[in-house]
């Protein structure tokens, strides 16, 4: 399958950095931010090779939804089938372009569904001189979390560059709609920091915007649609917003359901900051509602 993208050669040969937006045919400030990278940036300023694809899942972003018309979630179909249905296409072409990169961007938002606090993650990669730089490349991302999580998790573009021994990042920045210029601005700049520190680009060094850099080990760490799901359809009312501190016990929102039984009350396991937040009232039983980042105040926090 062919997928659109831009590529633009340095003056001077060094790394090869692939960035891809549009993973999720939902989430927009990514596929903004690829295309003002692809118009801000020059042969003449860069040394080595970049590789822009602005929209990974087209089949997805036409229908305006997080899935193409076969109904899979393309973060979870790597590394694909050449021959399968087009979102195991998309995943097969887009696994060679991650396999010949010496560097991995994924950009992403909380799509239509969810609202995210900015971050750039990873995975916590066997061979610590991996985990090392791209710990580094998500610092020099300079989002205000870091967040290192579960090396084991397949089907994604990261698991494909792990098993390529490829160092890779992924960012997440918003959602819930639209698309927000603050969080494309933020991904341009974050984007060229990733390319000052891998020697691509010459400019200053910004102010560090860190506060949180976490790392945690433990299984399905990092899985966003996993977390405080709704037991049954209704209305999501969240009491809390993103960036709040909470508590064990500790009331997130409640659902009512459309058949009018009692309201079920969403109650907070963790201690930590929300990061993810529901943004559609709406809900079907498993659908997400929050996330928490375990951190009780700015640091580095690790969990085995």
């Amino acid at each position: 399958m062919t997928i659109p993208f831009y590529q633009i050669v340095g003056r001077h040969s060094g790394v090869h950095l692939l960035i891809l937006a549009g993973v999720h045919g939902d989430e927009y400030e990514p596929i903004g931010a690829v295309r003002q990278l692809s118009q801000g940036l020059s042969s003449e300023e860069l040394t080595g090779k970049l590789t822009l694809v602005p929209i990974v899942n087209i089949p997805a972003f036409e229908r305006i939804s997080r899935t193409g018309p076969d109904g899979l979630d393309l973060a979870r179909t790597f590394p694909g089938n050449p021959n399968g249905s087009p979102t195991e296409q998309i995943a097969a072409t887009m696994t060679e372009m991650i396999r010949s990169a010496d560097f991995l961007i994924d950009l992403h938002t909380g799509g239509l569904a969810a609202r995210v606090a900015p971050l750039a993650g990873y995975l916590l990669h066997d061979r610590p001189e991996i985990r090392a730089r791209q710990r580094g490349m998500a610092e020099a991302f300079n989002l205000p979390i870091v967040w290192g999580t579960d090396s084991r998790l397949n089907g994604r573009t990261l698991s494909v560059a792990r098993d390529a021994d490829v160092p890779a990042i992924y960012a997440e920045w918003g959602g819930g709609g639209g698309c927000q210029p603050e969080g494309v601005a933020q991904y341009v700049q974050g984007c060229r920091n990733v390319m000052r520190s891998l020697g691509m680009l010459e400019q200053p060094r910004p102010s560090r915007q860190v506060q949180y850099i976490v790392e945690d080990f433990r299984k399905e760490s990092g899985v966003l649609q996993k977390n405080y799901l709704a037991e049954q359809a209704g209305y999501f009312e969240p009491i809390c917003q993103l960036h709040d501190h909470v508590d064990i016990g500790q009331t997130l929102g409640w659902i009512f359901p459309v058949d009018l039984s009692p309201a079920i009350r969403v109650t907070s396991r963790q201690q930590g900051m929300i990061i993810l937040l529901r943004a559609i009232p709406a809900t079907q039983p498993g659908d997400f509602l929050a996330v928490i980042l375990e951190a009780s105040g700015p640091g580095e926090f690790r969990y085995e």
